[in-house]
């Protein structure tokens, strides 16, 4: 389509060229031009032509002239350039010395003063010297004012000080004139400071304008949703603000495990267990099966018999195995405890699972096997390894090998294994 185009705009512009020069060739004028007894005579077109000459001759006559003294200025350009290059890559890298250096001189740029300054400042701040960043901002300020006050909010942060960071950017979020990137130091530094109502604020902003990825911002949306939750003074503010919460902020598995968690600390335990249930027969998470047994309450044998039959379809969750095992801790059902623990371990060593495994063998009387359930969760707590329990006569090899689960295509059939 674009040949085309261009084929109808020659055929245009060659008409009109045939046209305009028979109509200059009926008439081509006449310039008389005369000075001090000079006399020149020429038609309209040639003293066009002239003049252009002319005009292209001066230019190229100029250009010459300030060629040498430009010299120094284009290699000054391609200098700061080529700083400003290195000093990102070395940003990068983690070189924070060099980056800041080479920064510091492509600033000398005007046209890099900006960019040079923002990144020198945020080296500087790598490097702990916040002072010296925050002195790179106040010149780079006169250059991006609102990239260089989200640089400065952020490393007030990062200096311990979120309050000030917090009342830097509030002016401007009271305005809605902030930038992503501040929306997302606004959350940060009131979550820091205890603000958490301009923490809850700043989500919708920051959601709508699709800055962080969807699990970077889903991450930072449950991380400000728990807080507000977790400060809640008592069961009626607690119900209030989950009642208050959109629907797709409460299916976030951090907030359900937030929000129950401080129900059951009011005493609110049916309401906690009622969002738990509901959440995982909507998504399967390990984070809730977890609070599921660790909730108190009175119904330890129904909630147990429950989470016995997610087992067939979830055989292999070491999560759903620890809670089963701190389930039958609490009804003294030692022996189930012992084989939901063991599997659990097998599949997924975690310290939680050898401390309950511990309190399955105190019940037993087991007091050398319990000291060292204990023993090996310190360890994992302190990132060391565990060792093996001592196998005693009594002791029933545990089939610890991933259950296969069937699995099935879309109209039902089971599919074969290679």
């Amino acid at each position: 389509m674009r040949v085309w185009r261009w084929v109808l705009l020659l055929v245009i512009i060659a008409a009109l060229a045939a046209f305009g020069w028979h109509w200059v060739a009926e008439d081509p004028g006449y310039v008389l031009l005369r000075l001090r007894g000079w006399r020149v005579e020429t038609t309209v077109v040639a003293a066009v032509v002239m003049l252009l000459l002319a005009w292209a001759l001066l230019t190229t006559l100029w250009r010459l002239l300030r060629w040498p003294f430009g010299a120094f200025s284009r290699r000054h350009r391609r200098l700061s350039q080529q700083r400003l290059g290195e000093g990102l890559i070395a940003l990068i890298e983690g070189r924070h010395g060099d980056a800041e250096r080479d920064l510091n001189r492509a600033s000398r740029l005007d046209s890099l003063r900006g960019p040079a300054l923002l990144a020198a400042a945020e080296a500087a701040s790598r490097r702990g010297e916040h002072g010296r960043a925050l002195e790179a901002l106040n010149q780079a300020s006169q250059s991006a004012p609102q990239a260089a006050r989200v640089l400065r909010a952020r490393v007030l942060r990062r200096d311990g000080k979120p309050a000030e960071a917090l009342a830097l950017l509030a002016p401007d979020a009271d305005k809605g004139s902030l930038t992503p990137g501040g929306w997302r130091e606004l959350a940060l530094a009131a979550l820091a400071s205890g603000d958490l109502r301009r923490a809850r604020e700043a989500l919708d902003p920051l959601q709508k304008s699709g800055a962080l990825g969807s699990r970077a911002y889903a991450a930072l949306e449950a991380q400000v949703l728990a807080a507000n939750i977790n400060v809640a003074p008592d069961g009626a503010s607690l119900n209030a603000l989950w009642s208050q919460l959109p629907k797709t902020q409460r299916r976030i598995p951090a907030v359900v495990d937030a929000y129950a968690r401080r129900a059951a600390s009011f005493g609110l335990t049916l309401p906690a267990m009622d969002e738990v249930e509901s959440a995982l027969r909507r998504e399967w998470s390990p984070l809730l099966i977890e609070t599921y047994g660790t909730l108190a309450g009175d119904d330890v044998e129904a909630r147990l018999r429950r989470a016995e039959g997610w087992l067939d379809a979830h055989p292999n969750d070491a999560n759903l195995l620890l809670t089963l095992g701190r389930m039958c801790v609490r009804l003294q059902l030692w022996g189930k405890a012992r084989q939901y623990l063991e599997r659990s371990l097998a599949l997924t060593p975690g310290a939680a699972a050898w401390e309950a495994l511990g309190d399955a063998f105190v019940g037993q009387g087991d007091a050398a096997q319990a000291q060292r359930c204990y023993r090996n969760a310190l360890a994992l707590g302190r990132g060391q390894i565990a060792t093996p329990l001592v196998q005693t006569a009594s002791s029933t090899q545990l089939d610890t090998h991933p259950i296969a689960i069937e699995e099935r295509d879309v109209h039902g059939v089971p599919r074969l294994r290679e």
